[in-house]
């Protein structure tokens, strides 16, 4: 994967020993959100927190499409955290399809895949994070005074306190006023695109998978189950009670217990 060597990629590591851990956060989120999840393995496990392509201190694309994605990160583990061997792989929503297309093609560098409240179809209903991304898009950057403004302006748009941070996480102030550190305009443009997954006309992965799922997701589906288990034979479903689609943030110390006991198992498990 030449073509993708050059590309930035910003990673942050937490520990130093154990087996390997790369988190891949979801749709507009960054690395960082992995943060307490990762020091919660330590110091059984070292983890890369990865700020995915478009997303964080991360360099840009013109397009999204999950088989280059996941190339680039691919050549980026390949010759640095994965280079002594394969890696454990964390997938959270859309970095949940990342994560799935990384394993198919290129089985070589992931031991265990955890797919986080998603499944490897077409999303049906985009329809939230058109809002919440469209919702940003009405700030108007050039005339914000402060973080605290934007956070007041979204308030009617965006009524949990929670999810507007997490959004505005992204906002960020320079020398010429604030401006979006994620790629806004392309994530908005390309949910179509974000909505779906790659050519499923490949080699199944034959390693362990654990499908985590938030009890009050609609993102995992009975229905779905065929279509991850013809990809991943080896998948066990996991429902977290009291979650939805954020899984690790609201209920991190379920998710972390839980991925301790996967990816501490021997081989046949």
């Amino acid at each position: 994967m030449a073509e993708h060597e050059e590309f930035t990629l910003h990673t942050t590591r937490v520990g130093d020993d154990g087996p390997r851990v790369v988190f891949l956060h979801g749709l507009f989120g960054q690395g960082k959100n992995f943060t307490t999840i990762a020091k919660g393995l330590a110091p059984d496990f070292s983890s890369l927190l990865v700020d995915l392509p478009n997303h964080g201190r991360s360099g840009w694309t013109d397009r999204i499409r999950y088989a280059e994605l996941a190339d680039i990160v691919a050549a980026h583990l390949r010759t640095g955290f994965a280079a002594q061997g394969p890696i454990h792989l964390v997938g959270h929503s859309m970095g949940g399809k990342v994560a799935m297309a990384l394993a198919l093609r290129h089985p070589d560098l992931v031991d265990r895949l955890v797919v986080v409240d998603i499944s490897p179809v077409d999303s049906a209903d985009m329809s939230e994070f058109e809002h919440l991304l469209g919702s940003l898009a009405t700030l108007d950057l050039a005339t914000l005074t402060s973080r605290g403004e934007a956070d007041r302006q979204l308030t009617e748009r965006i009524p949990n306190r929670t999810v507007r941070g997490f959004l505005l996480q992204n906002l960020r102030s320079g020398d010429d006023g604030f401006f979006w550190q994620a790629n806004l305009d392309l994530l908005l443009r390309e949910l179509p695109s974000i909505a779906g997954f790659i050519d499923t006309d490949v080699t199944p992965f034959d390693h362990p998978v654990l499908w985590v799922a938030g009890a009050r997701s609609p993102y995992v589906k009975p229905e779905y189950g065929p279509a991850m288990r013809e990809l991943f034979p080896r998948t066990r479903l996991l429902t977290v009670k009291d979650a939805g689609h954020w899984v690790h943030s609201e209920q991190p110390a379920a998710f972390t217990s839980a991925l301790k006991v996967f990816l501490a198992q021997d081989a046949g498990g």
